[in-house]
């Protein structure tokens, strides 16, 4: 059985639909702060399964050894976090809280079940400013924001985890920028509030919620003045969790694992393709740059390829157009 802590989160429920279509039994850890159970309930629909569901924060120790004496714990995939670069420049203390001691209070409770292989969601902001683009894994860890921080922190945490005890199986998953949305249209990225990501920034003008979007930055040195980074759909993310967990058992120590595409895009350029795969409109204004933000950020995906045999299989029209089918059937995410 696998523990999926978040998986009710946007990347969280569609890594739930490619565990069970690759065969795997999970149980899902979410206490909805950023998501829905309307998530859950859609995968439910597409898998024709139920999917045990157990409502807690991820610091709550006790909620957490209730899961394990239930279920026959075997593996954790560790979305759980709050996950916002802009977010955490204002409440950084609220970012290492639930971030760095929900993983420890998680970790405690796994060391104390005899469950020591976990998959955990780490991030690009890993890297910091990247000096050259394109990323590898062995790039200098930084990080420009108590986001990428925390996550920074967590993989440090992992790797003395390990050295304690080298019976662990540890894989770090560094994702870019995830974008897109399950084919169906019945999942997608909902995120509360004004959202902190590029995609559903996009969907939201081009269906009418927003009068335009805010580019933050059109000054960096790139070839049309905006930011650049690695976008790669949500459902290639998922499938890279599977190919994780079906090889963890292979490795020794702590990997880390750069989930990308190899392709940067520039914040028009997404704009650009959105209106070519919706047919709509996406006014927009350039405004200043965003705390935290770096200029150019875009994956070596190559290690990926070698240890996991996995690599990213959709394009930028097929994000944009997959994106905008979510947005379109549901206006106001779950809410709809």
């Amino acid at each position: 059985m696998i523990l999926v802590t978040g998986g009710a989160g946007y990347i969280g429920s569609h890594t739930c639909i490619s565990l069970i279509e690759a065969g795997f039994d999970i149980v899902v850890y979410d206490n909805f702060s950023n998501s829905s159970k309307k998530s859950l309930q859609r995968v439910e629909s597409i898998v024709e399964r139920n999917i045990p569901l157990v409502e807690g924060d991820i610091r709550d120790k006790e909620v957490l050894q209730d899961v394990f004496d239930k279920y026959d714990i075997d593996s954790v995939i560790h979305f759980a976090g709050l996950k916002a670069v802009g977010e955490s420049v204002q409440k950084p203390l609220e970012y290492y809280d639930n971030n760095i001691n929900g993983t420890i209070a998680l970790c405690e409770v796994m060391r104390d079940n005899g469950c020591k292989k976990i998959v955990f969601s780490s991030s690009a902001t890993v890297y910091g400013d990247p000096k050259s683009v394109p990323i590898s894994e062995d790039f200098p860890l930084s990080a420009t924001n108590p986001y990428g921080r925390s996550k920074l922190f967590i993989e440090e945490i992992l790797r003395d985890i390990y050295v304690s005890d080298a019976t662990w199986k540890i894989i770090l998953l560094r994702y870019f920028n995830p974008v897109g949305a399950h084919k169906s249209g019945l999942i997608g990225e909902d995120p509360n509030g004004i959202p902190n990501n590029l995609m559903p920034y996009i969907s939201q003008v081009a269906i009418g919620k927003r009068d335009y979007l805010s580019v933050f930055g059109g000054d960096y040195a790139t070839n049309d003045g905006t930011g650049v980074r690695d976008y790669i759909h949500v459902e290639d993310l998922a499938d890279g969790h599977v190919k994780a967990l079906e090889n963890i058992d292979k490795f020794d120590g702590v990997k880390a694992i750069n989930l990308g595409t190899g392709q940067g895009y520039s914040v028009l350029e997404v704009v650009k393709a959105f209106e070519r795969a919706s047919e709509k409109k996406v006014p927009y204004k350039i405004v200043g740059r965003r705390e935290g933000d770096i200029q150019s950020c875009y994956a070596d995906p190559s290690y990926a390829k070698k240890v996991l045999d996995w690599s990213a299989k959709h394009g930028i029209n097929d994000m944009c157009k997959d994106a905008w089918n979510w947005q379109s059937k549901n206006p106001n995410g779950y809410g709809s």
